[in-house]
């Protein structure tokens, strides 16, 4: 009987986003608002002006010369597609299986830390999107809103963790985290420190959030992000906390407590197996670059990994994940692989899952989406790029993104002789 439960709900799931994915799907109506929106970088350009420059520069910049930042980008426009001609594609979808679980396209909404200071509420918006337009969402333990309240807005979410050297803490934020229901556990890996993001001192952004005279201007300056955004917050939830660095509730954001970066330092391959041994469901580990970590992660039992230079905002001049993709590919076994950093358009998801890659992983532009226009922004992020899917996916030849191998990519640069 379990097998027959299993088996319905896995045709119920794959049924739920065919419309998602349909070549036949009925048009959208657009909204006024949207409909200037024709990229993902839209989203950027119509925010910025609508935040203040410190929220904004804290969304969009990386760290030091944002060298690795710029490579994460650039790593794709060196890749040029070799499409196949002549094949019909008239029954080409999205859908993506990862982890059991069926998806309507080949890429998630990546953990986004203090989002909530950015957009109203912005992590519920972006969990309702998700689950609205079947992705995975994965909710930072830098949050501003308790990771109880997301997953109740998003059954399926998946919770991202910065976890300290300490076998004590790690356990109790396990068991926290199991108790809310979430069964994929992302463990970010690249924070031993935090990064040197010299744009937050200039901008005069800090965690705490310290009210001098420049923050005070902008603010006032940017009514919309003011009273929309944090008098909003502050008036039907109170002070905004770190709910879910720790098993208990973390410190506001205005206070100088610390968070758990204490002993993130310490944090070892010991743990990871002291986690996998206490994590029943997927775990994947967040922030590697080095194919020797890669092999490590699949040797302790991960499920997955996320090629990721956390957005070039850790270490500056960290090579770009796409480029070490095809050697840990190659060599992944049954471990998946994620990728994220750089990636605006289709084609860039498209390039990724060619060279390697099983599922793709964004973050600004969603945040940015849900700065604009909260849920509906997000979800017409979504459509955007699923639609890029679609036509691209036409003009390569391929019917599903199984298909794709390095056949269809090539490096771009001068002819071979």
């Amino acid at each position: 009987m379990g097998d027959i439960t299993k088996t319905t709900d896995s045709l119920s799931q794959a049924a739920a986003v065919t419309v998602a994915t349909s070549v036949k799907a009925a048009p959208r109506a657009v909204p006024a608002r949207l409909r200037d929106i024709l990229a993902l970088d839209d989203f950027e350009r119509h925010s910025k002006p609508l935040l203040p420059r410190m929220i904004y520069q804290y969304v969009a910049g990386g760290v030091e010369t944002e060298t690795a930042m710029r490579n994460g980008r650039q790593a794709y426009q060196d890749y040029g597609f070799t499409p196949r001609a002549l094949v019909d594609t008239s029954a080409r979808s999205t859908q993506t299986r990862l982890f059991g679980k069926v998806y309507s396209a080949p890429f998630a909404i990546g953990p986004l830390g203090g989002a909530a200071f950015v957009a109203y509420r912005a992590d519920l918006a972006l969990a309702a999107a998700a689950r609205s337009c079947t992705i995975p969402m994965i909710l930072s333990a830098s949050s501003l809103i308790r990771l109880e309240d997301v997953i109740a807005v998003n059954p399926d979410a998946w919770f991202q963790g910065y976890l300290a050297g300490d076998f004590d803490r790690i356990e109790r934020m396990l068991e926290r985290v199991k108790a809310a229901g979430y069964k994929n556990l992302v463990v970010t890996v690249d924070t031993p420190i935090l990064g040197n993001r010299e744009h937050n001192i200039r901008t005069g952004f800090s965690m705490p959030i310290r009210i001098t005279p420049r923050v005070m201007v902008q603010s006032a300056t940017h009514p919309r992000w003011l009273l929309g955004t944090v008098a909003k917050t502050f008036l039907k939830h109170g002070a905004p906390h770190f709910e879910n660095t720790e098993a208990e509730r973390g410190p506001p954001m205005m206070s100088r407590k610390l968070r758990n970066t204490v002993a993130r330092d310490k944090l070892t391959w010991e743990h990871i197996a002291f986690i996998r041994k206490r994590w029943a469901g997927p775990l994947i580990i967040k922030g590697i670059i080095s194919p020797r970590d890669a092999f490590t992660a699949r040797d302790h039992g991960a499920d997955g990994i996320i090629l990721s230079s956390h957005g070039g905002r850790q270490l500056d001049h960290a090579m770009a994940p796409l480029r070490v993709l095809p050697e840990i590919a190659a060599s992944k076994g049954d471990m998946k692989i994620i990728i994220d950093g750089g990636i605006r358009r289709g084609s860039d998801v498209l390039k990724a899952l060619a060279l390697g890659a099983d599922f793709t992983l964004m973050g600004r532009p969603f945040l940015f989406a849900a700065a604009y226009d909260g849920q509906r922004g997000v979800e017409h992020a979504y459509s955007i790029m699923h639609d890029e899917l679609m036509r691209n996916m036409a003009m390569l030849g391929v019917n599903t993104t199984d298909e794709l191998n390095e056949d269809f990519v090539r490096k771009a640069g001068p002819a071979l002789s």
